[in-house]
């Protein structure tokens, strides 16, 4: 048996948080749910101990105890511009649209693991190859008539497409063709051979510093009021008693 304080949790109430802690096993669920609500009965004791009025077993009412007690006895500091300006330097990648790449394929389907069909889906891109080297317009009409690709329809435009959008393979020519360029070789992938073309190449727009501030602020200000909270968590939890349950052995981070 669980109790906090003298307060019980019981079995039941632990099946019935294990919903919300889906885990690799039924024993580690048990134990996140039992400290969740041994987390919950801590809040919940120390809000009336405050005066601070709830409805118990009323989660809603519970859940607006436990929001005015946090709001009342954890503080954190804003970040100022310094700190903003230093998290927006070492972190400029988050700051930056995507790089976008439109492009075009015809696909020959060849499994790698088939010898047979990846040679004959080579020759057939490499014979599409030839006949692009005399007349590049006919990408899309060659696309149309032999790309095994549901592209084929749209004569093999992929459309807009970012990195991890698609295979690496394709997207290392992705980044070295020049725009109108056709890969002068095909593209080898799990999926068979690709004839490839770039048509343009849409760099990313990096974020200002100015416009990217308030996002900064409220992201440093999350963290440490995640933090902040654990820690009071924590401070209620030491001075508790708990029984039934090693609360400092936690491995779960005691407030999420």
């Amino acid at each position: 048996m669980i109790s906090v304080n003298g307060a019980a949790i019981s079995e039941t109430e632990i099946l019935a948080e294990m919903q919300y802690h889906p885990a690799p096993s039924r024993e580690q669920a048990a134990s996140e749910a039992a400290e969740a609500l041994i987390v919950r009965e801590l809040l919940l004791q120390r809000a009336t101990a405050l005066g601070i009025l709830f409805t118990p077993c009323a989660s809603d009412s519970e859940e607006v105890a436990i929001s005015s007690l946090l709001d009342r006895e954890v503080r954190v500091p804003e970040a100022d511009a310094q700190t903003c300006r230093r998290w927006y330097d070492n972190n400029r990648e988050k700051f930056s649209s995507q790089r976008l790449f439109d492009a075009s394929h015809i696909l020959y389907l060849a499994p790698r693991d088939d010898a047979t069909a990846r040679a004959t889906a080579k020759a057939q891109a490499q014979a599409a190859l030839v006949s692009l080297r005399e007349d590049p317009s006919r990408f899309a009409e060659i696309a149309r008539s032999e790309s095994k690709c549901s592209s084929a329809g749209e004569g093999g435009r992929l459309g807009q497409v970012a990195l991890g959008e698609t295979v690496s393979e394709i997207e290392t020519f992705l980044l070295v063709l020049e725009e109108g360029q056709i890969c002068p070789v095909p593209v080898e992938t799990d999926f068979g051979c690709h004839v490839l073309q770039l048509h343009h190449r849409i760099e990313g727009k990096e974020m200002s510093f100015d416009e990217a501030e308030p996002v900064i602020a409220r992201e440093l200000r999350a963290h440490t009021w995640r933090k902040a909270v654990s820690q009071y968590i924590s401070l209620l939890a030491g001075s508790a008693d708990v029984q039934g349950f090693d609360i400092k052995q936690a491995t779960s981070p005691l407030a999420q």
